[in-house]
């Protein structure tokens, strides 16, 4: 008797498991709400521009000498000198990164014989930001006059572009609602409702950066960075229930 009450108890268990799970598969595959009008799909771009306030310029020395310690010293002697001028010039440590530390030896190549080491070639690069757009191109010819030899930028940026961001999407879903109800006023219906929204993307489109030389004097010129405007833009898909 006792054996024949266990079979019955797990034999509900076990119906009771099987209940739940096609339960469970039942809520799974639940129909979503459907639309009873007209779908219409309409992806829209939002748009602002902001003028950057970031420029991110690599700057560094490239040294040669016979032997390897004698150019990473010499490298390493005139590196020193142009990080001290960034910090004399107001950079913050925290914007100056070594980007590229590199030791390569130089060859002598002729006809049919094997290349000859000629001596070593070091290179330092550190990359820098300025928070001072209009100030980067004076820093760099300091930069220079200190022992630079190497400078490839700037790259421009925004350095906190969320708040724009927002505007352009808040700007392409203006644009997605006006796009939606011309549609149904050409297809004579209304727009009901939006049944959803998915962010495509977006991001930068940065101007192409202006670096001037700009003579000042008949011996001398300053460099300028020209700024101009960025395009920051947001892409949305929007779906519409028209009736």
């Amino acid at each position: 008797m006792a054996g024949m009450k266990a079979m019955m108890a797990m034999a509900g268990v076990a119906a009771a498991g099987t209940m739940g799970l096609a339960a469970a598969a039942h809520a799974q595959a639940a129909p979503t709400a459907t639309i009873q009008g007209t779908r219409l799909d309409v992806v829209a771009e939002g748009e602002v521009t902001r003028v950057p306030d970031i420029a991110t310029i690599s700057a560094g020395v490239v040294t040669q000498a016979p032997t390897a310690g004698a150019a990473m010293s010499e490298n390493a002697e005139r590196m020193a000198a142009v990080v001290a001028a960034l910090r004399k010039a107001g950079v913050a440590d925290r914007d100056i990164q070594t980007s590229t530390l590199n030791l390569s030896p130089q060859y002598r190549y002729g006809d049919n014989k094997p290349p000859v080491i000629t001596g070593y070639q070091a290179s330092n690069q550190v990359s820098i930001r300025f928070r001072d757009v209009k100030r980067s191109g004076a820093i760099l010819d300091t930069l220079v006059a200190q022992g630079a030899n190497q400078i490839s930028g700037p790259a421009l940026s925004v350095d906190k572009p969320e708040a724009a961001l927002d505007e352009a999407r808040a700007a392409a879903i203006r644009t997605a609602r006006d796009r939606a109800a011309l549609y149904a006023q050409a297809a004579g219906l209304r727009v009901k409702r939006i049944v959803s929204i998915s962010e495509q993307g977006g991001g930068y489109q940065p101007p192409m950066p202006m670096v001037r030389m700009a003579a000042m004097k008949a011996e001398a010129a300053d460099t300028a960075v020209e700024a101009g405007e960025q395009r920051l833009s947001v892409s949305v898909a929007v779906s519409f229930e028209l009736e």
